[in-house]
């Protein structure tokens, strides 16, 4: 059995030319999501690959319609091609069901590894180049010297509750205490944002 599937990213467009497509090359029953090509949850297709079996094949008008990227066709493809299930592309001339069809889509699955090794290369790098300026990768900091002064003066202020402190501030509460405690002492984490030792830490240094 023939199994269509189609997809536009919103409901102002049309679905008549993919589905006339499908019905064209004997699709039995056809599946249609409206969503972004991104998006992870799909209930089109995901009843399309359910009713899929052995020696079935799922159709669809363009490669771009069934996949977030082209790791992900490859691996969608591996997997239907474990159940017996092929795919066909009716406009990218793919089909797994025959052997130059498979030929060709091994290209497509090498392509898709050549890529995933040159974005982890390209992020090696990136990391490296940032240590060796002395900065660390991940996200830019949350917490800045200036949201960390005010943090400490508002929790100084008692009438100013510490959840009312973190929104205004644009930040976590876990971040908030990360840096400052209830009184608005700055802890541990805040010196190097501070450059200077904290409070308590000079408190303990002069009593000794």
């Amino acid at each position: 059995m023939l199994i269509g599937y189609m997809r536009v990213s919103t409901g102002e467009q049309n679905l008549d030319l993919q589905r006339d497509a499908l019905e064209r090359a004997g699709c039995e029953r056809i599946y249609d999501d409206v969503c972004s090509g991104r998006a992870t949850e799909r209930l089109g297709l995901a009843k399309a690959l359910d009713v899929a079996r052995d020696g079935d094949a799922l159709v669809v008008w363009k490669l771009d319609r069934i996949g977030r990227s082209l790791t992900h066709v490859v691996g969608l493809v591996s997997d239907l091609q474990k159940r017996g299930v092929g795919l066909k592309v009716l406009t990218g001339d793919v089909d797994t069901t025959t052997a130059t069809g498979r030929l060709a889509f091994g290209i497509f699955a090498t392509l898709a590894e050549f890529e995933r090794d040159l974005i982890h290369e390209r992020t090696m790098a990136g990391l490296a180049a940032a240590r060796a300026r002395g900065r660390a990768g991940g996200r830019p900091r949350v917490m800045t010297k200036q949201k960390l002064k005010a943090a400490m003066a508002m929790m100084a202020d008692r009438d100013n509750a510490a959840r009312d402190v973190a929104a205004q501030l644009g930040m976590s509460l876990s971040t908030l205490y990360a840096y400052v405690d209830a009184k608005g002492q700055p802890r541990e984490q805040a010196t190097e944002l501070l450059g200077k030792p904290t409070t308590r830490g000079s408190a303990r240094a002069q009593q000794a």
